[in-house]
C-alpha cells in the first residue's frame, strides 16, 4: 500500500516539474531571450539551470517541440523555431487607431472572458494575492495621479496566470500593455482618459471581477470581466462620437461665415 502511495507521488510530480520547466523556457523564447535560429543550452546546462533531472528536460523539450517552438537536431541540439507567436508580439508597437484598439478589445473578450472564469476555479493562494496586489498597486497610482496602465495589465495578466494555462498568458503577451488605454504611452491618450471619474470607474469594474475570483464564482468573474471589456469599447466609440462632434464644431462656423 505504502508502496503504491509512492508511485502515484511518483508519477504526480514529473509532469509539475516539467510544465514549471516548458513554461519558462517558454516565457524566455517568446521574450526573444532565445531568439529564432539559436541553439538551447545543453540537456547538462538545462538540468543544472532547473534543478531537474534530464528525463524532466526531456519531457519539457518534447512539449515544446510539439508546440512547434524548437526542434531537435540530430547531433546538434535544440534549436528555436520561427514562431507565429513571435510576429504576433510585434502587434502592440504597431497599433495606432481607435478602430483597432477596438478590434484587440473584441480578440481580448474572446480569451480574457473565459480566463476570469478558470482563474476563479483554478487559482491558488498565491496567484489570488498578485492579482489583489495588482489591484491595488493600480489604487496607489490612482491616489498619487501616476499613470495606471502597467498595473491595469498586470491585473488582466495575473488573472491569466492565475487560470494555470500558459497560453493565456503568452496571448496577453504578444497583445501588450499598449493595449490599456490608461497610460501616457498610449496612443489614445487624452486628458479625459486620465481623469479621476474615468479610472474610478475602471477601478470599480476591476473590483467586480476581483470579488467574482475571491469568491470561486466563475459566472460572476464571467460576467464582471465581459461587463468591463464591454464598456471599455463603449469608451472606445464614445471617442470616435466625441471627434466628429470636434470636426463639426470646428468646421460648421466656418462654413456659416463664409459668403
Amino acid at each position: 500500500m505504502t508502496l503504491d502511495v509512492a508511485e502515484e507521488l511518483k508519477t504526480e510530480r514529473k509532469p509539475k516539474l516539467s510544465e514549471r520547466v516548458v513554461a519558462a523556457l517558454r516565457s524566455k523564447v517568446l521574450a526573444g531571450e532565445f531568439a529564432p535560429g539559436q541553439k538551447l543550452p545543453t540537456e547538462s546546462r538545462l538540468t543544472e539551470m532547473f534543478g531537474v533531472s534530464r528525463t524532466v528536460i526531456r519531457e519539457a523539450i518534447a512539449s515544446l517541440s510539439a508546440d512547434g517552438l524548437v526542434a531537435p537536431r540530430q547531433g546538434a541540439g535544440v534549436f528555436v523555431l520561427e514562431h507565429p507567436s513571435l510576429a504576433f508580439g510585434s502587434l502592440n508597437q504597431q497599433i495606432s487607431k481607435v478602430s483597432q484598439a477596438i478590434n484587440v478589445l473584441e480578440v481580448r473578450m474572446g480569451i480574457e472572458i473565459e480566463s476570469a472564469a478558470l482563474a476563479a476555479v483554478r487559482r491558488n493562494a498565491a496567484q489570488e494575492a498578485r492579482i489583489q496586489e495588482a489591484f491595488f498597486e493600480f489604487e496607489r497610482l490612482l491616489k498619487l495621479g501616476e499613470p495606471t496602465g502597467k498595473a491595469d495589465f498586470a491585473f488582466h495578466r495575473e488573472i491569466a496566470a492565475a487560470t494555470n494555462n500558459p497560453f493565456y498568458v503568452e496571448i496577453l503577451d504578444a497583445l501588450g500593455d499598449r493595449t490599456i488605454p490608461c497610460d501616457r504611452s498610449s496612443p489614445w491618450y487624452t486628458v479625459e482618459v486620465l481623469s479621476l471619474e474615468y479610472l474610478t470607474g475602471l477601478q470599480r469594474e476591476h473590483l467586480r471581477i476581483l470579488e467574482a475570483i475571491s469568491g470561486g464564482d466563475p459566472d460572476g468573474a464571467r460576467s464582471a470581466m465581459r461587463a468591463h471589456l464591454n464598456a471599455a469599447q463603449d469608451r472606445y466609440r464614445t471617442r470616435l462620437v466625441s471627434q466628429q462632434s470636434d470636426y463639426l464644431a470646428a468646421t460648421v462656423p466656418a462654413a456659416a461665415a463664409s459668403p
